[in-house]
């Protein structure tokens, strides 16, 4: 009898980090939907009776996408692999930051295909996307979601040294959930 063995990420070539624009707007939506649906196993969400999971915070971003010469708030990242300049490759990644308007970036949405993952992929792009702004970041996460409590740490490491601290914060409207812990780290 054998065991099976955890499937270990493909190699990918050409991984490309880069702000998204209104063309990525479908890849994002699509991106989403795995997005909350690995979430809904920390959060508990049901999708609404149209299938769809909350989008508030995606919706604000591709809004953002706009470009009608407003000043962005958010910022969309799409990370792909198979293409070096970004087109036509597949979507491995995406992340959403908020505050950019502000004095404190936030991380507001960070998503991986599984099979990208455990092959340094999320390093690679949570870095890329965090380098572009320096300045203070906060970036949560649920202590339940055992992989993201284990993975923000070792990134705020690898790109603030020791600079990095975490506190818990109770999630606004929802005191049935427990705190959300709070990653704050600068980025030189």
């Amino acid at each position: 009898m054998t065991t099976p063995q955890e499937p270990t990420a493909p190699a990918l070539q050409d991984l490309c980090v880069r702000r998204a624009s209104g063309a990525d707007r479908d890849v994002l939506e699509r991106l989403w939907l795995l997005f909350r649906h690995d979430m809904s196993t920390v959060s508990g969400e049901l999708p609404r009776a149209d299938g769809r999971f909350r989008d508030d915070r995606l919706l604000a971003a591709l809004d953002d996408l706009r470009g009608d010469g407003a000043p962005a708030r958010w910022r969309a990242h799409l990370a792909t692999t198979g293409s070096a300049d970004g087109q036509g490759g597949s979507p491995v990644a995406f992340a959403l930051v908020r505050g950019l308007d502000a004095p404190v970036r936030v991380l507001s949405a960070f998503f991986v295909v599984r099979a990208a993952r455990r092959g340094g992929v999320g390093r690679d792009v949570a870095a890329a996307v965090l380098g572009e702004v320096p300045g203070a970041w906060e970036i949560a996460y649920q202590d339940a979601n055992a992989a993201a409590a284990a993975f923000w740490p070792r990134v705020a490491t690898d790109v603030a040294g020791d600079a990095w601290a975490v506190d818990h914060r109770p999630v606004p409207g929802r005191p049935d959930l427990p705190p959300d812990a709070w990653l704050s780290l600068t980025v030189a």
